[in-house]
């Protein structure tokens, strides 16, 4: 048996340039995502006290008692828009305030849309871009 000769190794082609690297600067991403929190804060807290005022004049709360007359002052600022798109409902006392829910749905959907249009400003890389550009296309 003839020992077989070494076959030689083909040498790696040179390459004069340099990969670039491309980063996302995070620092334009932290205030993003502190923006959107914020954001989302407010919105919660308008929809938490429009909610008790939803509940407070549907269970016919005293007018004249404190906390009452607190978060009627604070929601009658969010909720005025509101008042003459739906009539109120009356039974003895008890009020069905349509206009306290559509106010809660405007400003969530408000709320979502600022966030929404604060994510689309985020820097994108070339490769998300090109990952991400054919799955809108299918819609």
């Amino acid at each position: 048996m003839d020992p077989q000769p070494a076959i030689p190794k083909p040498e790696m082609p040179h390459v004069d340039s340099t990969l670039k690297q491309e980063d996302l600067q995070t620092h334009r991403i932290k205030p993003l995502y502190r923006g959107s929190q914020i954001i989302w804060y407010i919105v919660g807290l308008m929809e938490v006290f429009l909610l008790i005022r939803f509940f407070l004049k549907l269970l016919g709360a005293n007018p004249t008692a404190g906390f009452t007359q607190f978060i009627y002052g604070v929601t009658g600022v969010f909720a005025m828009p509101f008042y003459s798109v739906f009539k109120s409902a009356q039974v003895e006392g008890a009020v069905f305030e349509g206009s306290t829910i559509l106010a809660m749905i405007v400003y969530a959907l408000f709320g979502w849309l600022i966030v929404k249009a604060l994510v689309m400003s985020k820097p994108v890389t070339t490769a998300e871009a090109n990952k991400k550009l054919p799955e809108q296309e299918k819609m």
